[in-house]
């Protein structure tokens, strides 16, 4: 199992009240209006009440039990603190997709050829079609995610990488730039089996202005 080393700070770093630890859950920063041609208003509410806030509540509940756990009794076989390292990164990547999930949704797919990010799409992938191509194939390939990172420590180059869970998947030193959850849970209340039908939604719903501002943010 590989481990996504992400480089970029919490987008929803504001206190709700309503988690206990150094991480809180964020509001959703986007309106309901701006994202239903991807969700329902349910999947909405419970997928960020639900299954965002949960990643946090858990990523603060792991931090406080590995300053307590015994790691005189660490194994690879099994071991409370091997559970909770796994959990670590599960609960800790949970958490940051989906902020970055919703970062860039709202929009309405179009973009300016002159924007930095659409450049470099095309530089890196041929054209922006290939890219889309081949963001569609990952994220119908992957059980979890897709996301398109700059792959800061290897080239500098844009790749779309496919996560089969938070923790599995990507490479270390990537800074993600658009990400599209592709758990069930994301689309199947409204679009049922057709992942295809959802990510089509997706890509007509990105804020370019955001991709390429978060782009020329991170690039070296």
């Amino acid at each position: 199992m590989s481990s996504f080393i992400f480089i970029v700070p919490s987008y929803f770093g504001v206190d709700m009240g309503n988690s206990e630890g150094t991480y809180q859950i964020g509001p959703l920063l986007i309106a309901y209006e701006k994202v239903k041609s991807v969700m329902d208003e349910e999947t909405y509410k419970w997928h960020h009440d639900t299954h965002y806030a949960g990643y946090v509540n858990k990523r603060n509940e792991v931090e406080s039990e590995l300053s307590k756990v015994d790691r005189s009794k660490a194994n690879a076989n099994y071991s409370a603190f091997r559970a909770m390292k796994l959990e670590e990164t599960w609960n800790g990547n949970g958490m940051l997709l989906h902020e970055m999930y919703w970062d860039t949704m709202g929009g309405d797919g179009k973009y300016d050829a002159e924007m930095e990010i659409i450049k470099r799409l095309d530089e890196d992938f041929g054209s922006f079609q290939a890219w889309k191509d081949d963001m569609t194939a990952t994220a119908k390939s992957g059980r979890g995610w897709a996301v398109l990172c700059i792959d800061r420590f290897s080239d500098n180059k844009l790749r779309n990488f496919l996560f089969d869970a938070h923790n599995q998947g990507g490479i270390v030193g990537s800074v993600p730039i658009l990400v599209v959850d592709v758990f069930e849970h994301a689309y199947y209340h409204k679009f049922g089996p057709d992942r295809g039908a959802y990510l089509a939604a997706f890509m007509d719903n990105i804020d370019w202005k955001k991709v390429d501002e978060k782009f020329n943010r991170h690039k070296t």
